[in-house]
């Protein structure tokens, strides 16, 4: 089956199928928000991104074989509604960014520094802090050595616009800047863009209108 990134609140799981690396989305939640369950095919060790709501749901994707990490992109409640059950559920231990973990309820168990690598199995994922946001957001790249990049946005970057930034002058600054320079700018236009709710996109689809951004402020 063909990977097409569109899920909706009940159906289905979309499941992206790489050489090294499974990668299943759903949408959970009253918010729309997107969870993605990544498990490593040498080893089947699995990570979720963003134990958003519905944890049912969430822990009927993770399977019998549990998780062994679950990241949280960034503060905001309906990106960690069933976290707690889900790690309760499952021992995970709990990623986040630094600047973010103090306002996440479940205790973090591994601050992530802009440049760490998060590991699931054999797979290897780069974080990057992009901070506008929330001070502490944290995109996850998946560099596949068999084809293009793969990155988990969190609200940090949507098809159309980064995220919301409240007609801050400086968070959007701050948070375009960051989007420009360690997304656009270091990865090709192929990369698969996966973002916190919605539908995914590239960043070839996005970078015409970076300008267009820039202009409107949002």
């Amino acid at each position: 089956m063909t990977y097409s990134g569109v899920v909706t609140v009940g159906g289905p799981a979309d499941v992206h199928e790489l050489p090294d690396l499974m990668i299943s989305k759903v949408a959970v939640g009253p918010m729309n928000n997107n969870a993605y369950l990544l498990r490593c095919r040498a080893t089947d060790e699995q990570l979720l991104i963003d134990a958003a709501a519905d944890p049912h749901t969430l822990l009927s994707l993770i399977g019998e074989s549990g998780i062994a990490s679950v990241v949280t992109t960034h503060r905001h409640q309906d990106h960690w509604n069933a976290l707690r059950e889900v790690v309760d559920a499952t021992g995970a231990r709990t990623l986040a960014g630094r600047y973010d973990a103090e306002g996440i309820p479940v205790p973090t168990d591994v601050a992530v520094e802009d440049g760490d690598t998060v590991r699931v199995g054999r797979v290897e994922l780069t974080a990057r802090h992009l901070v506008g946001h929330t001070p502490g957001s944290i995109a996850l790249i998946y560099d596949d050595p068999h084809g293009h990049p793969h990155v988990f946005t969190g609200d940090c970057l949507f098809p159309g616009g980064v995220g919301n930034t409240w007609k801050d002058p400086e968070a959007f600054e701050s948070l375009i800047n960051d989007v420009e320079t360690k997304l656009f700018d270091r990865l090709p236009d192929e990369t698969w863009v996966y973002p916190g709710h919605g539908d995914d996109t590239t960043l070839g689809a996005e970078r015409p209108h970076l300008a267009e951004w820039r202009e409107r402020g949002w």
